[in-house]
């Protein structure tokens, strides 16, 4: 038992990235990839081939058990039961790169923009896209999981990578470019100055706020309807400290020791065409911002 448990912690960061592509929640994915060790601990380790391959369809199979159940709680899935935002956990690390865990969890640069869009993906859709484009696993691996047909399976990460495609394209990789935009986006929030937020903003943009059930939650479209929130920007603006979120730049704003506020860019074009904000503080308590620090 102990030298599997020592194979399995070997697997241990892609099952971590797999489950949390898959659902988003840093707490519900330590909850999948435990379930994967109690499964491996009550199986025939000895007959399984491919250890990798095998944990990953089971994450896999747990994780899409959890989407169902969620989704039968919730009609739309970027709002809770509630009807408040709910954003994706935040990965938030280092303004000078991820340390090697976050960098595991991270390995595709799966930003904000990426996990909301796949938030609003079938649990079938999802499952089939996350595996097979951002994993590698074979259709055929996949199907089965699925209870489809490779065919059917291979139809359902088309659909899925048409909308990720068309809603998240792939990101800046020059950090310092994106970072510009962001301290100007600062910039601006903290002047007041509204010609300069709107000028740095996409006439597009979407910012969403994830409060909890604590705080209220935000959702605004449009250049004109997120620079007029200007006032609470300016706010968070003024005990921002830069850090990567999920990867990319974004910010963290801190009061009396604690996170208040994490904020992630997505940009375009030299435009912010989202932003995405979790003031939930008990999410906010739940999140290591610590490694944000070291």
């Amino acid at each position: 038992m102990e030298l599997l448990a020592g194979r399995f912690e070997e697997h241990r960061p892609h099952l971590r990235a797999v489950a949390y592509r898959m659902l988003g929640s840093l707490s519900e994915s330590e909850d999948a990839v435990q379930e994967a060790w109690l499964k491996l601990s009550r199986s025939d380790a000895a007959a399984v081939e491919n250890l990798g391959g095998w944990l990953t369809t089971v994450v896999g199979r747990v994780c899409l058990d959890m989407l169902r159940s969620r989704t039968a709680r919730r009609e739309d899935p970027l709002h809770d039961e509630a009807g408040q935002v709910r954003l994706p956990d935040p990965v938030v690390s280092r303004a000078d790169g991820p340390d090697p865990e976050r960098e595991a969890l991270l390995a595709d640069s799966v930003g904000m923009a990426l996990m909301v869009v796949l938030d609003t993906l079938s649990p079938a859709e999802r499952l089939a896209f996350a595996l097979h484009d951002l994993f590698a696993v074979p259709f055929e691996e996949i199907a089965p999981v699925l209870g489809r047909s490779a065919a059917t399976t291979r139809q359902l990460a088309s659909r899925a990578r048409r909308r990720v495609q068309g809603a998240a394209p792939a990101p800046d990789p020059d950090r310092a470019r994106l970072r510009s935009v962001v301290d100007a986006f600062l910039a601006a929030s903290r002047s007041g100055d509204l010609d300069a937020l709107v000028a740095v903003l996409d006439p597009e943009v979407v910012a969403r706020s994830d409060g909890g059930t604590l705080r209220p939650s935000l959702l605004r479209r449009g250049a004109a309807a997120v620079a007029s929130q200007a006032i609470a920007f300016a706010r968070i603006a003024e005990a921002a400290r830069p850090v990567l979120v999920n990867g990319t730049p974004g910010v963290v704003a801190m009061a009396h020791g604690r996170a208040v506020s994490v904020m992630a860019f997505t940009v375009r074009d030299g435009r912010v065409t989202a932003l995405d904000i979790l003031t939930d503080p008990e999410r906010l308590a739940r999140l290591d911002l610590g490694a944000a620090e070291r």
